[in-house]
């Protein structure tokens, strides 16, 4: 694999690294047959070098004293496919949220404009019943079933696998490796895939090497992932998606800093909730508890506030995340280390391999 064949596309060179082509085989279609046993290229800033390691190998690539922080946020089974209930038309659709009403919004799709009462079933023998459209054009569904979201999905729904892997269809082994091990606070339709990779047995290496962990919560709309299509990426509009970092965290991360270890954000979502906490501080200057929905869009130039550190996946191309990591590595170190895991043949997106910036 040639650098010349992982060149950007038709990108400004004023703008950020943020385009790249990447062969369809390096998408990966299944987890690591480990969750710990996925590469991981150690991307280091200091000296802008590139290594490659294992994600087992983590805590020995970090240092007594710092602290690791992870979004706890746990993943909805919010796909539900089915037919119109009349002409058995085939629909699709996926859960975003609850209105103030108790409807369900969801991205949905089938053939030709369903009018407002049409009903539909899914596989799985929910009935659904269409109430209206939002100015975005997601559609207002009604289930017939009693229940909260999570209550029904769990019973009713699929893995919100991302296109891209598989076309969405759902596997057995994906309840459980669509999911971190520590997943807690139900409410995402995508999972924080950089914590994917993390094992009780990386725990108790971080632990026994003093290394913190801390946990923090995002929940992850299709927002986070959708491309940007502005010539000027910066322009872009970021979904906004709720987040919370509590008491306990600020404290850990006070602490860390007081002695001289760095904050690991594992995930562009710890990072965006973290730094969104800095911004929206009424204290010192530094960070305080923060509860609230978040539109930051970061990207170059961006002075991080809290985070030193980043665990995270490999991200498609046009995309916000992109834009993130490379405003912490800067955009000719990123565009090298994606160039590289390419002529490696790392795996990519969601069920693919990681990589630390330092």
């Amino acid at each position: 694999m040639t650098q010349g064949a992982y060149a950007p596309r038709s990108v400004p060179h004023t703008m950020p690294f943020f385009d790249y082509h990447l062969p369809e085989h390096l998408i990966a279609q299944h987890p690591a047959a480990e969750r710990d046993s996925a590469r991981l290229l150690v991307v280091r800033r200091a000296s802008a070098s590139i290594e490659h390691r294992h994600f087992r190998d983590l805590p020995d690539l970090l240092a007594p004293g710092d602290l690791v922080v992870l979004n706890d946020t746990r993943v909805l089974p919010a796909r539900v496919v089915g037919r119109r209930e009349t002409t058995g038309g085939k629909w699709e659709g996926l859960f975003l949220r609850t209105t103030e009403d108790g409807l369900w919004e969801m991205l949905a799709q089938t053939r030709g404009y369903p009018e407002v009462g049409t009903a539909f079933l899914t596989d799985t023998n929910l009935r659904l019943v269409l109430r209206g459209r939002t100015d975005d054009r997601h559609w207002l569904m009604q289930p017939d079933e009693a229940g909260t979201p999570p209550e029904l999905l769990a019973r009713y729904g699929h893995v919100p696998l991302p296109p891209y892997i598989r076309k969405g269809r759902e596997e057995p082994a994906d309840r459980e490796r669509y999911q971190t091990v520590y997943a807690d606070t139900t409410g995402s339709v995508a999972a924080p895939t950089a914590g994917l990779h993390f094992t009780p047995a990386v725990f108790d290496r971080l632990t026994a090497r003093g290394i913190g962990t801390a946990r923090v919560t995002l929940h992850v709309g299709l927002g986070t992932f959708a491309p940007v299509k502005e010539d000027d990426p910066t322009k872009h509009v970021i979904h906004r998606e709720w987040c919370e970092v509590k008491q306990p965290v600020v404290d850990a991360i006070r602490a860390a800093k007081a002695r001289g270890g760095r904050v690991v954000a594992v995930g562009t979502t710890t990072t965006r909730t973290l730094e969104s906490a800095a911004m929206s501080l009424s204290g010192d200057g530094f960070l305080s508890p923060f509860c609230g929905e978040t539109g930051l869009f970061i990207h170059e130039p961006f002075a991080f506030r809290v985070v030193d550190a980043l665990v995270t996946n490999f991200h498609l191309p046009r995309t916000t995340l992109l834009l993130l990591v490379g405003a912490l590595t800067g955009s000719d170190l990123l565009q090298r280390a994606y160039a590289e895991a390419v002529a490696h043949e790392y795996r990519f997106f969601s069920y693919g391999d990681a990589m630390l910036v330092l």
